[in-house]
Order: structure tokens, then sequence, then C-alpha cells
């Protein structure tokens, strides 16, 4: 009689909710993390957006603002 060990692939970890499986402690930590790393990841994306059209004419009125001489 042959046994098997069951051993899940990593798709079991990743189905349903992977939080519930997490230690309670570390649930707030990962979802701190997860949200740091998507902040990150959209404020990235918005400055390659943006870089062009938006930071130049940001750049000129921040100059002209604090140009007291004229």
């Amino acid at each position: 009689m042959i046994q098997s060990i069951y051993q899940p692939s990593y798709w079991y970890y990743l189905k349903g909710d992977f939080l519930n499986r997490v230690h309670v402690p570390l649930r707030k930590a990962f979802k701190i993390l997860i949200s740091v790393v998507v902040g990150s990841l959209l404020l990235a994306g918005l400055y390659m957006l943006f870089k062009d059209t938006l930071l130049p004419t940001l750049t000129e009125r921040v100059v002209q603002l604090f140009n007291f001489s004229g």
C-alpha cells in the first residue's frame, strides 16, 4: 500500500481569503505593506504619466512665486 503525503500547491495558499490564514498580529502588517507597495506603484505611474506636462509648468510657477526681484 502506497500512502502519499499531501503537498498543497502554491495556488492553495493564494486562493480564498489569504489573510485569514496569517497569524492575527501579522495581518495588519501585511495590509500596511500591501497598501504601501500599491500606493508607491500608483504614485510612480502618475509621475511617469504627468512628468512632461505638469511638472515643468509647476517648477516655472514656483520660480516665479519666489522671484522677488522682478
